[in-house]
């Protein structure tokens, strides 16, 4: 007998079945891309990190370079503080002239600020720059867990700018065309095409990176499985500085100072970026100290010291592999931390547009299922609260460090997860709410709260140099935000299928 063309009653293919599956599908879609514009948010944000951080604790002792003598000086003053637990010490450089001090053993962490002769200027804290940075590295979850899924979003971005080149023949010759002024979705798929092609480079650059930074786990694991039968620590040491043995007496600070002057006998032309001093008061004590030249992109010049001062392992740039060099790069290239301000201004930009890159991505699908009559003005105001709710609940988070430092610490991570629930569960049942109206609130009110931010800050904080800068791009780009604009709307009509770069999961 032939088999029925008729779609069976029941079983697998129930039409309610294949809804709620394509439902799903769709839930999942949506989830994954604003994971992926979180991320992209948030990193955009987290070029300017040593910007916040100097904004967050203005008032500070700034310097450019310090002594020798200064660094023993501070070292000294915070280690009976510090104890047997790990000191980092980070010195000044153009993005950061600051002489910073830090104890962080995983329970509790502390910084301290010196000056030029290396008193300690006082403990300082920044958590909003803090909750920015953890929310872009981990999603505030636990770091093997956070940083996996961040790692994936790499992947997934890396994917999506290879396939969508190659299934479009004409992307490159097309670089230039926009079209403006007619169907929203025909614009937005320009938009979404061209800025995939104009910054190609940076989003490789970024996802590549992003994604190796987020799966080093998986990665060692990986290795281990492959060279050391799961052992990871063996991975590890491949990777990590060389530790004495271990003997926990008691015993006084290492001779900082003749270490200092060793590296600078033996690499005059760097200068010191690092030093990390594992197990202070021990007899065990060890000293890590890495170097940065002019031109390269990361420390490159690095020395290991036990307690007594002999030196364990020494490297320079003529001496260490390829893959050594790619490692040390990976963050200064991912974040942008090189070139000095211009550069950040250039990443901040690029990482902006690579959230309209994904944004547009969801809109023309949005647009293309409404074009085949199977509209989901759901899925519509959802994004919309996911576009702009971030923005706006980064921004109250934002007012919130500044007007309550000492609180936000506590809530800020629960402000930001509370209010993007409700935002999404909000905006998903009210259906006398359109996409518009949600883009439009949303924006002016995270444009509202960079003003408001601004206020708070200069209430608490008066004009200051660690600031200015700052305080006058946040209430620029709030009155940008907030001034009124037509209310725009998702097209509707026909018109012909432009596929987006980054291709959609979603059916």
């Amino acid at each position: 007998m032939g088999r029925s063309n008729q779609t069976p009653k029941g079983g697998l293919y129930r039409p309610d079945i294949v809804r709620a599956v394509l439902s799903g599908h769709s839930v999942l879609g949506i989830a994954f891309a604003a994971v992926i514009y979180l991320v992209c948010l948030t990193g955009a944000l987290c070029v300017f990190q040593q910007d916040f951080t100097l904004w967050e604790q203005p008032g500070l002792p700034r310097v450019a370079s310090v002594s020798d003598a200064a660094v023993v000086h501070a070292v000294a003053q915070v280690a009976p503080k510090v104890g047997n637990e790990t000191l980092y010490v980070a010195f000044p450089d153009a993005d950061m002239p600051r002489l910073r001090l830090t104890m962080d053993n995983g329970r509790e962490e502390h910084n301290w600020i010196a000056d030029a002769q290396g008193h300690i200027a006082g403990e300082v804290a920044t958590p909003w720059t803090e909750f920015l940075t953890t929310l872009h590295i981990q999603l505030h979850l636990p770091r093997s867990w956070g940083g996996f899924i961040v790692g994936l979003t790499g992947v997934a971005l890396l994917s999506s700018l290879i396939s969508g080149i190659l299934s479009h023949p004409r992307v490159l010759r097309d670089a230039f065309h926009l079209r403006l002024g007619g169907s929203r979705r025909l614009q937005e798929a320009d938009w979404h095409n061209r800025l995939g092609v104009w910054a190609l480079p940076f989003h490789t650059l970024v996802s590549l990176t992003g994604a190796l930074l987020g799966l080093s786990t998986i990665i060692v694991g990986a290795l281990a499985m492959l060279l050391y039968r799961g052992d990871t620590e063996k991975v590890y040491a491949m990777l990590l500085p060389p530790k004495p043995p271990v003997d926990a007496r008691a015993a006084p600070l290492p001779d900082i100072g003749a270490m200092l002057a060793t590296a600078h006998a033996r690499a005059p032309q760097a200068n010191p970026h690092m030093m990390i001093i594992t197990h202070a008061g021990r007899r065990d004590a060890s000293v890590s100290l890495s170097e940065e030249r002019p031109g390269l992109l990361a420390a490159q010049d690095s020395f290991v010291f036990d307690a007594d001062g002999r030196i364990m392992q020494e490297k320079h740039p003529g001496g260490l592999t390829l893959g050594e060099q790619i490692l040390g790069s990976l963050g200064t290239l991912h974040f942008g931390w090189f070139g000095g301000v211009a550069v950040r201004i250039a990443y901040g930009l690029l990482g902006i547009a690579l959230c309209v890159v994904t944004a547009s991505g969801i809109h023309v699908w949005l647009a293309r299922r409404r074009d085949k009559g199977r509209a989901a003005p759901h899925w519509e105001r959802v994004w919309a609260s996911i576009l702009w709710g971030q923005p706006a609940i980064l921004a109250l988070t934002a007012v919130v460090g500044v007007a309550a430092p000492e609180m936000v610490e506590h809530v800020a991570t629960w402000l930001w997860l509370g209010l993007t629930i409700a935002s999404v569960t909000a905006t998903a049942v009210l259906a006398r709410l359109t996409d518009a109206g949600i883009r439009n609130m949303l924006r002016r009110t995270t444009g509202g709260l960079l003003v408001v931010t601004v206020l708070v800050y200069l209430t608490r904080h008066g004009v200051s140099a660690d600031g200015v800068a700052l305080n006058i791009a946040l209430t620029v780009l709030g009155m940008v935000l907030a001034w009124p604009r037509g209310k725009g709307r998702l097209s509707a009509p026909a018109v012909e299928a432009v596929e987006p770069m980054a291709h959609s999961t979603m059916g």
